[in-house]
């Protein structure tokens, strides 16, 4: 990761309602969330939700994919993982493993099964 990229990321999680927006898709897994759904558990208003949401994208840490006419937002893990590689990449005189560093692997996340309509 680039310093200009890491500082991008780091700007854009300096905010109160847009670290909550990541925290909660990072939870979310790699299935993600719906803009309606975030909007509801985070208490936001929509165009505030978009302005958030923007952000993230610029920043590389969310994507998002079109299901019917739902925007489904994902938290991208590889951004998050290379920001801590940054951040801990000189830790304990280069040996980042010592110190305990770690990143989300997103391989062993059990991805929740669809819900079905009856």
């Amino acid at each position: 990761m680039e310093l200009i990229d890491a500082i991008a990321a780091l700007a854009a999680l300096a905010q109160e309602s847009r670290l909550a927006i990541f925290r909660l898709l990072v939870q979310a897994g790699p299935e993600g969330q719906p803009a309606g759904q975030i909007a509801e558990r985070l208490n936001l208003p929509s165009a505030t939700l978009s302005f958030h949401l923007n952000q993230l994208k610029h920043a590389g840490l969310v994507r998002f994919r079109r299901e019917s006419r739902s925007l489904i937002y994902v938290a991208q893990y590889a951004a998050m993982n290379d920001l801590l590689a940054y951040l801990t990449e000189n830790c304990c005189q280069g040996d980042a493993a010592s110190c305990g560093a770690v990143t989300c692997d997103t391989t062993t996340l059990i991805k929740p099964p669809k819900e079905t309509r009856q």
